[in-house]
Protein backbone atom coordinates (compact mmCIF):
# COMPACT_ATOMS: atom_id res chain seq x y z
CA UNK A 1 0.00 0.00 0.00
CA UNK A 2 1.14 3.51 -0.64
CA UNK A 3 2.09 5.76 2.03
CA UNK A 4 -0.14 7.75 3.61
CA UNK A 5 0.58 11.23 5.63
CA UNK A 6 -1.04 12.96 8.53
CA UNK A 7 -0.50 16.48 9.34
CA UNK A 8 -2.30 17.73 13.18
CA UNK A 9 -1.66 20.58 14.48
CA UNK A 10 -2.41 20.45 17.91
CA UNK A 11 -3.30 24.31 19.25
CA UNK A 12 -3.71 25.08 23.21
CA UNK A 13 -3.33 27.76 24.86
CA UNK A 14 -1.20 30.68 22.39
CA UNK A 15 -1.05 34.36 22.94
CA UNK A 16 -2.92 35.68 20.55
CA UNK A 17 -5.98 36.09 23.15
CA UNK A 18 -6.82 38.53 25.60
CA UNK A 19 -4.43 41.55 25.33
CA UNK A 20 -3.43 43.11 28.23
CA UNK A 21 -2.67 47.21 28.53
CA UNK A 22 0.99 48.35 27.85
CA UNK A 23 3.01 47.45 31.12
CA UNK A 24 0.10 45.55 32.30
CA UNK A 25 0.34 41.99 34.07
CA UNK A 26 0.08 39.55 31.47
CA UNK A 27 -0.29 36.26 32.65
CA UNK A 28 0.60 33.55 35.70
CA UNK A 29 -0.24 31.48 38.26
CA UNK A 30 -4.02 31.88 39.32
CA UNK A 31 -3.87 35.50 37.32
CA UNK A 32 -7.71 35.78 35.67
CA UNK A 33 -6.98 39.14 33.90
CA UNK A 34 -5.58 39.63 30.41
CA UNK A 35 -3.51 37.31 29.02
CA UNK A 36 -0.63 38.47 26.40
CA UNK A 37 0.87 41.52 26.00
CA UNK A 38 0.54 43.97 23.31
CA UNK A 39 2.75 43.57 20.24
CA UNK A 40 5.87 45.06 20.89
CA UNK A 41 5.73 44.48 24.52
CA UNK A 42 7.73 41.85 26.79
CA UNK A 43 6.51 39.59 29.34
CA UNK A 44 9.03 39.54 31.53
CA UNK A 45 6.99 36.17 33.10
CA UNK A 46 6.79 33.12 30.96
CA UNK A 47 2.78 32.54 31.73
CA UNK A 48 0.10 30.27 31.00
CA UNK A 49 -0.10 31.22 27.57
CA UNK A 50 3.37 30.37 26.71
CA UNK A 51 3.97 30.21 23.07
CA UNK A 52 4.61 26.32 21.64
CA UNK A 53 1.34 24.99 23.61
CA UNK A 54 0.13 23.66 20.15
CA UNK A 55 1.48 20.66 18.44
CA UNK A 56 1.13 20.23 14.40
CA UNK A 57 1.51 16.18 13.65
CA UNK A 58 2.10 15.19 9.70
CA UNK A 59 1.88 10.87 9.63
CA UNK A 60 3.98 9.37 6.86
CA UNK A 61 7.01 6.68 5.95
CA UNK A 62 9.95 8.81 4.37
CA UNK A 63 12.68 7.91 3.51
CA UNK A 64 14.93 11.26 3.85
CA UNK A 65 18.32 11.89 3.51
CA UNK A 66 20.80 13.81 5.39
CA UNK A 67 21.07 17.73 3.94
CA UNK A 68 22.52 21.00 5.16
CA UNK A 69 21.16 24.14 5.15
CA UNK A 70 22.26 27.94 6.03
CA UNK A 71 20.79 30.16 8.39
CA UNK A 72 21.02 33.85 8.15
CA UNK A 73 21.84 35.22 11.74
CA UNK A 74 20.55 38.82 12.88
CA UNK A 75 22.26 41.26 14.36
CA UNK A 76 21.74 45.03 15.46
CA UNK A 77 24.23 47.85 14.77
CA UNK A 78 24.87 50.97 16.99
CA UNK A 79 22.76 53.19 14.92
CA UNK A 80 19.85 50.38 14.90
CA UNK A 81 19.84 48.66 11.31
CA UNK A 82 19.93 44.88 11.03
CA UNK A 83 22.92 43.03 9.87
CA UNK A 84 22.43 39.37 8.77
CA UNK A 85 25.23 37.09 8.64
CA UNK A 86 24.97 33.57 7.42
CA UNK A 87 25.80 31.06 10.04
CA UNK A 88 25.95 27.21 9.07
CA UNK A 89 22.61 25.02 10.35
CA UNK A 90 22.53 21.86 11.99
CA UNK A 91 22.41 18.51 9.51
CA UNK A 92 18.63 17.41 9.49
CA UNK A 93 17.13 15.32 7.45
CA UNK A 94 14.88 15.76 4.25
CA UNK A 95 11.20 17.39 4.34
CA UNK A 96 9.33 14.52 5.58
CA UNK A 97 6.54 16.04 3.74
CA UNK A 98 7.57 17.23 0.47
CA UNK A 99 6.08 16.30 -2.45
CA UNK A 100 2.63 15.34 -0.82
CA UNK A 101 -0.34 16.99 -1.05
CA UNK A 102 -2.87 17.84 1.93
CA UNK A 103 -6.07 15.61 2.78
CA UNK A 104 -9.37 17.87 2.25
CA UNK A 105 -11.20 16.22 5.38
CA UNK A 106 -15.12 15.29 4.72
CA UNK A 107 -15.74 17.70 7.41
CA UNK A 108 -14.58 20.67 5.85
CA UNK A 109 -15.90 19.79 2.81
CA UNK A 110 -19.29 18.66 3.66
CA UNK A 111 -19.68 22.69 5.64
CA UNK A 112 -18.96 23.99 2.27
CA UNK A 113 -21.10 21.37 -0.02
CA UNK A 114 -24.21 21.49 2.25
CA UNK A 115 -23.99 25.42 3.69
CA UNK A 116 -21.86 27.54 1.96
CA UNK A 117 -22.41 27.12 -1.62
CA UNK A 118 -26.17 26.90 -0.92
CA UNK A 119 -26.59 29.73 0.46
CA UNK A 120 -24.37 31.68 -1.90
CA UNK A 121 -26.78 30.07 -4.62
CA UNK A 122 -30.16 31.21 -2.71
CA UNK A 123 -28.28 34.99 -2.25
CA UNK A 124 -27.86 34.63 -5.88
CA UNK A 125 -24.07 34.65 -6.21
CA UNK A 126 -24.12 31.60 -8.67
CA UNK A 127 -20.47 32.66 -9.63
CA UNK A 128 -19.09 32.60 -6.06
CA UNK A 129 -21.28 29.07 -5.06
CA UNK A 130 -19.34 27.62 -7.84
CA UNK A 131 -16.02 28.92 -6.86
CA UNK A 132 -16.97 27.64 -3.54
CA UNK A 133 -16.79 23.91 -4.53
CA UNK A 134 -13.45 24.10 -5.19
CA UNK A 135 -12.62 25.00 -1.73
CA UNK A 136 -13.91 22.32 -0.38
CA UNK A 137 -11.39 20.47 -2.21
CA UNK A 138 -8.76 22.26 -0.85
CA UNK A 139 -6.46 20.46 2.11
CA UNK A 140 -7.09 21.77 5.63
CA UNK A 141 -6.62 20.96 8.87
CA UNK A 142 -9.15 18.85 11.37
CA UNK A 143 -9.32 20.19 15.24
CA UNK A 144 -9.51 17.69 17.22
CA UNK A 145 -11.09 20.06 19.90
CA UNK A 146 -12.66 17.54 22.20
CA UNK A 147 -11.81 13.80 23.19
CA UNK A 148 -14.53 13.07 21.30
CA UNK A 149 -13.07 13.53 17.67
CA UNK A 150 -10.39 11.52 18.47
CA UNK A 151 -11.65 8.61 16.85
CA UNK A 152 -12.15 10.72 13.53
CA UNK A 153 -8.17 10.09 12.84
CA UNK A 154 -8.95 6.21 11.86
CA UNK A 155 -11.85 7.03 9.70
CA UNK A 156 -9.89 9.25 7.89
CA UNK A 157 -6.95 7.88 7.93
CA UNK A 158 -8.88 4.62 5.84
CA UNK A 159 -10.00 7.42 3.41
CA UNK A 160 -6.37 8.83 2.94
CA UNK A 161 -4.84 5.34 2.26
CA UNK A 162 -7.44 4.02 0.06
CA UNK A 163 -6.88 7.44 -1.99
CA UNK A 164 -2.66 6.65 -1.72
CA UNK A 165 -3.68 3.47 -2.59
CA UNK A 166 -5.04 4.34 -5.96
CA UNK A 167 -2.77 6.83 -7.04
CA UNK A 168 -2.70 9.77 -4.38
CA UNK A 169 -0.05 11.58 -2.54
CA UNK A 170 -1.73 12.56 0.61
CA UNK A 171 -1.20 13.48 4.23
CA UNK A 172 -3.88 14.13 6.66
CA UNK A 173 -3.50 17.23 8.49
CA UNK A 174 -4.75 17.36 12.34
CA UNK A 175 -5.09 20.13 14.78
CA UNK A 176 -4.47 18.78 18.63
CA UNK A 177 -6.15 21.28 20.68
CA UNK A 178 -7.29 20.30 24.27
CA UNK A 179 -5.20 21.17 26.54
CA UNK A 180 -6.51 22.21 29.96
CA UNK A 181 -7.84 25.61 30.23
CA UNK A 182 -6.42 25.88 26.50
CA UNK A 183 -5.78 29.39 25.29
CA UNK A 184 -5.65 30.89 28.71
CA UNK A 185 -9.51 29.79 29.22
CA UNK A 186 -10.05 32.95 26.92
CA UNK A 187 -14.10 32.64 26.46
CA UNK A 188 -14.33 32.32 23.22
CA UNK A 189 -12.08 29.21 22.62
CA UNK A 190 -12.02 27.97 26.38
CA UNK A 191 -11.77 24.18 25.91
CA UNK A 192 -13.54 20.80 27.89
CA UNK A 193 -10.53 20.45 30.51
CA UNK A 194 -10.17 22.12 33.80
CA UNK A 195 -6.86 21.68 35.73
CA UNK A 196 -8.71 22.10 38.78
CA UNK A 197 -11.21 19.08 36.93
CA UNK A 198 -8.53 16.06 36.73
CA UNK A 199 -7.41 18.16 33.53
CA UNK A 200 -4.00 17.05 33.39
CA UNK A 201 -4.61 13.28 33.72
CA UNK A 202 -7.77 13.41 30.82
CA UNK A 203 -5.26 15.39 28.29
CA UNK A 204 -2.72 12.76 28.97
CA UNK A 205 -5.36 10.54 28.33
CA UNK A 206 -6.40 11.76 25.18
CA UNK A 207 -2.96 12.19 24.25
CA UNK A 208 -2.46 8.48 24.79
CA UNK A 209 -5.62 7.44 22.71
CA UNK A 210 -4.10 9.84 19.76
CA UNK A 211 -1.35 7.71 20.11
CA UNK A 212 -3.00 4.28 19.51
CA UNK A 213 -4.65 5.80 16.33
CA UNK A 214 -1.48 6.77 15.02
CA UNK A 215 0.70 2.94 15.98
CA UNK A 216 -2.48 1.68 14.16
CA UNK A 217 -1.77 3.37 10.96
CA UNK A 218 1.80 3.13 10.84
CA UNK A 219 2.20 3.81 7.20
CA UNK A 220 0.97 7.52 7.86
CA UNK A 221 2.74 10.62 9.39
CA UNK A 222 1.67 12.75 11.53
CA UNK A 223 3.05 16.42 13.12
CA UNK A 224 2.28 17.89 16.26
CA UNK A 225 2.30 21.49 18.40
CA UNK A 226 2.12 22.08 22.38
CA UNK A 227 3.75 24.03 25.06
CA UNK A 228 3.77 27.81 31.57
CA UNK A 229 4.11 25.04 34.43
CA UNK A 230 1.30 22.48 33.89
CA UNK A 231 1.26 23.42 29.84
CA UNK A 232 4.93 22.42 29.85
CA UNK A 233 4.54 19.18 31.41
CA UNK A 234 1.78 18.22 29.06
CA UNK A 235 3.58 19.33 26.24
CA UNK A 236 6.46 17.81 26.98
CA UNK A 237 4.09 14.56 27.85
CA UNK A 238 2.68 15.12 24.39
CA UNK A 239 5.56 15.37 22.08
CA UNK A 240 7.15 12.36 24.02
CA UNK A 241 4.16 10.04 23.28
CA UNK A 242 4.03 10.76 19.88
CA UNK A 243 7.62 10.72 19.32
CA UNK A 244 6.72 7.95 17.44
CA UNK A 245 8.64 6.81 13.51
CA UNK A 246 5.43 7.96 11.45
CA UNK A 247 5.40 10.98 13.11
CA UNK A 248 6.82 14.70 12.49
CA UNK A 249 5.71 16.96 15.17
CA UNK A 250 5.63 21.02 14.72
CA UNK A 251 5.20 22.98 17.64
CA UNK A 252 3.09 25.95 17.62
CA UNK A 253 5.14 29.76 17.92
CA UNK A 254 2.58 32.38 17.76
CA UNK A 255 3.50 34.92 14.52
CA UNK A 256 5.72 37.59 13.90
CA UNK A 257 3.44 40.17 15.68
CA UNK A 258 3.68 38.25 19.20
CA UNK A 259 7.40 36.48 19.30
CA UNK A 260 8.86 38.51 16.26
CA UNK A 261 10.42 41.32 18.10
CA UNK A 262 14.29 41.56 19.47
CA UNK A 263 12.68 41.39 23.20
CA UNK A 264 10.87 38.42 22.43
CA UNK A 265 13.02 35.79 20.26
CA UNK A 266 15.89 34.57 22.38
CA UNK A 267 13.46 34.12 25.41
CA UNK A 268 10.96 32.15 23.05
CA UNK A 269 13.98 30.10 21.46
CA UNK A 270 15.43 28.85 25.13
CA UNK A 271 11.31 27.96 25.88
CA UNK A 272 11.18 25.75 23.32
CA UNK A 273 14.34 24.44 23.76
CA UNK A 274 13.79 23.73 27.44
CA UNK A 275 10.33 22.13 26.47
CA UNK A 276 12.27 19.70 23.52
CA UNK A 277 15.06 18.72 25.89
CA UNK A 278 12.87 18.07 29.04
CA UNK A 279 10.86 16.07 26.87
CA UNK A 280 14.15 13.53 25.68
CA UNK A 281 15.08 15.79 22.55
CA UNK A 282 12.18 13.19 20.76
CA UNK A 283 13.19 12.50 16.92
CA UNK A 284 10.03 13.08 15.71
CA UNK A 285 10.20 17.22 16.38
CA UNK A 286 10.61 18.57 13.74
CA UNK A 287 9.98 22.31 13.62
CA UNK A 288 7.51 24.77 14.36
CA UNK A 289 4.11 26.35 13.16
CA UNK A 290 3.55 29.72 12.80
CA UNK A 291 0.75 32.01 11.69
CA UNK A 292 -1.55 29.30 13.03
CA UNK A 293 -5.24 30.74 12.78
CA UNK A 294 -4.07 34.26 11.87
CA UNK A 295 -3.62 36.62 9.26
CA UNK A 296 -0.49 37.83 9.04
CA UNK A 297 1.72 37.66 5.82
CA UNK A 298 4.30 35.20 4.54
CA UNK A 299 6.47 38.30 2.66
CA UNK A 300 5.40 41.72 2.42
CA UNK A 301 7.37 44.69 0.89
CA UNK A 302 6.80 47.41 3.11
CA UNK A 303 6.01 46.89 6.84
CA UNK A 304 2.42 48.11 7.82
CA UNK A 305 1.38 50.71 10.01
CA UNK A 306 -0.19 48.17 12.79
CA UNK A 307 3.20 46.50 13.03
CA UNK A 308 4.18 49.15 14.52
CA UNK A 309 7.98 49.79 13.14
CA UNK A 310 9.49 45.62 14.10
CA UNK A 311 11.17 45.19 10.95
CA UNK A 312 10.30 41.21 11.55
CA UNK A 313 7.00 41.92 10.17
CA UNK A 314 6.56 38.95 8.48
CA UNK A 315 6.29 34.96 8.66
CA UNK A 316 9.32 34.88 6.67
CA UNK A 317 11.24 37.65 8.42
CA UNK A 318 10.50 36.38 11.67
CA UNK A 319 11.36 32.16 10.91
CA UNK A 320 14.49 33.38 9.84
CA UNK A 321 15.08 35.98 13.10
CA UNK A 322 14.45 32.60 15.44
CA UNK A 323 16.28 29.77 13.45
CA UNK A 324 19.16 30.47 14.49
CA UNK A 325 18.33 31.43 17.64
CA UNK A 326 16.69 27.76 18.19
CA UNK A 327 19.63 25.97 16.75
CA UNK A 328 21.45 27.33 19.16
CA UNK A 329 19.43 25.76 22.12
CA UNK A 330 19.76 22.38 20.33
CA UNK A 331 16.20 22.60 18.60
CA UNK A 332 15.46 21.89 14.80
CA UNK A 333 15.00 24.85 12.83
CA UNK A 334 11.94 23.73 10.30
CA UNK A 335 8.63 26.00 10.28
CA UNK A 336 4.93 25.25 8.57
CA UNK A 337 2.75 28.38 7.89
CA UNK A 338 -0.47 28.94 8.05
CA UNK A 339 -1.60 30.87 4.91
CA UNK A 340 -4.95 30.27 4.84
CA UNK A 341 -6.34 33.85 6.00
CA UNK A 342 -3.43 35.98 4.79
CA UNK A 343 -4.57 36.57 1.38
CA UNK A 344 -5.04 40.66 1.78
CA UNK A 345 -2.17 42.31 2.49
CA UNK A 346 -1.90 44.40 4.63
CA UNK A 347 -5.09 43.91 6.38
CA UNK A 348 -7.45 46.07 7.87
CA UNK A 349 -6.34 44.72 11.41
CA UNK A 350 -6.31 48.05 13.62
CA UNK A 351 -4.03 46.62 16.09
CA UNK A 352 -1.59 43.50 15.09
CA UNK A 353 -2.44 41.54 18.07
CA UNK A 354 -6.36 41.64 16.68
CA UNK A 355 -7.15 38.23 16.17
CA UNK A 356 -11.42 37.60 16.01
CA UNK A 357 -12.91 37.41 12.57
CA UNK A 358 -11.12 40.31 11.34
CA UNK A 359 -12.91 42.44 8.18
CA UNK A 360 -11.52 42.17 5.32
CA UNK A 361 -9.35 38.84 4.77
CA UNK A 362 -9.21 36.58 1.65
CA UNK A 363 -8.10 32.92 1.26
CA UNK A 364 -4.41 33.20 0.80
CA UNK A 365 -1.58 30.92 -0.83
CA UNK A 366 -2.34 27.18 -1.46
CA UNK A 367 -1.03 24.06 0.87
CA UNK A 368 2.28 23.18 -0.64
CA UNK A 369 5.22 21.94 0.01
CA UNK A 370 6.72 23.93 -2.36
CA UNK A 371 8.07 27.12 -1.12
CA UNK A 372 10.49 29.87 -1.80
CA UNK A 373 12.13 29.26 1.67
CA UNK A 374 14.90 26.14 2.80
CA UNK A 375 13.93 26.17 6.23
CA UNK A 376 9.75 26.80 5.24
CA UNK A 377 8.43 22.95 5.01
CA UNK A 378 4.76 24.06 3.77
CA UNK A 379 2.28 26.23 3.47
CA UNK A 380 -0.81 24.93 5.27
CA UNK A 381 -4.04 25.82 5.91
CA UNK A 382 -4.41 24.90 9.48
CA UNK A 383 -7.86 27.41 10.60
CA UNK A 384 -10.67 25.85 8.09
CA UNK A 385 -11.66 29.42 6.21
CA UNK A 386 -15.75 29.87 7.59
CA UNK A 387 -15.39 28.60 11.03
CA UNK A 388 -15.90 31.28 13.33
CA UNK A 389 -13.02 32.59 15.94
CA UNK A 390 -15.62 33.96 18.74
CA UNK A 391 -19.48 35.82 18.84
CA UNK A 392 -19.84 38.95 18.68
CA UNK A 393 -23.27 38.39 20.98
CA UNK A 394 -22.23 40.77 23.81
CA UNK A 395 -24.31 38.73 26.36
CA UNK A 396 -23.07 35.64 25.08
CA UNK A 397 -21.11 33.62 28.02
CA UNK A 398 -18.34 33.02 25.29
CA UNK A 399 -18.49 36.86 24.66
CA UNK A 400 -14.48 38.06 24.14
CA UNK A 401 -14.36 41.92 23.78
CA UNK A 402 -11.67 41.12 20.68
CA UNK A 403 -14.96 39.76 19.20
CA UNK A 404 -16.88 43.19 18.94
CA UNK A 405 -13.71 45.85 17.89
CA UNK A 406 -14.76 47.78 14.66
CA UNK A 407 -12.15 45.40 13.08
CA UNK A 408 -14.11 42.43 13.50
CA UNK A 409 -16.82 41.16 11.00
CA UNK A 410 -20.22 41.35 12.64
CA UNK A 411 -23.15 39.63 13.69
CA UNK A 412 -20.50 36.76 14.38
CA UNK A 413 -21.91 33.14 15.99
CA UNK A 414 -19.72 31.18 18.28
CA UNK A 415 -16.90 30.02 18.17
CA UNK A 416 -16.41 27.16 15.65
CA UNK A 417 -19.74 27.35 14.40
CA UNK A 418 -20.27 28.24 10.70
CA UNK A 419 -19.81 31.81 9.74
CA UNK A 420 -21.29 32.26 6.16
CA UNK A 421 -20.74 36.08 6.00
CA UNK A 422 -16.46 35.41 6.92
CA UNK A 423 -16.66 32.27 4.16
CA UNK A 424 -18.41 34.81 1.89
CA UNK A 425 -15.58 37.50 2.39
CA UNK A 426 -12.40 34.84 2.26
CA UNK A 427 -13.66 33.84 -0.67
CA UNK A 428 -14.70 36.58 -2.68
CA UNK A 429 -11.26 38.39 -1.51
CA UNK A 430 -9.24 35.35 -2.22
CA UNK A 431 -5.55 35.64 -3.43
CA UNK A 432 -4.97 33.94 -5.57
CA UNK A 433 -8.12 33.96 -7.11
CA UNK A 434 -10.34 30.70 -7.06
Amino acid sequence: MKNAKILAVAVLASTTHAQSQLYGQCGGIDWKGATACVSGSYCYKVNDCAAGSSIAVTIAKTTAKSTSTTLSTATKTSAGATQVKSAPAATNSANPIAGKAFYANPYYSSEIVSLAAPSLSAAGSAALAAKATNVAKVGTFYWLDVRAKVPTIATFAKDVQAKNAAGANLVLPLVVYDLPERDCAALASNGELLLANNGAALYQGYIDDISAQIKAFPDVQFKCANAADAYKTLAQYAIKTLNLKNVVMYLDAGHAGWLGWTANLTPAAQLFGQIYKAAGSPAAVRGLATNVANYNAWSISTCPSYTQGNAVCDEKKYVNALAPLLQAQGFPAHFITDTGRSGVQPTKQQAWGDWCNVIGTGFGIRPSTSTDDPILDAYVWVKPGGECDGTSNTTAVRYDAHCGLEDALKPAPEAGSWFQAYFAQLLTNANPAF
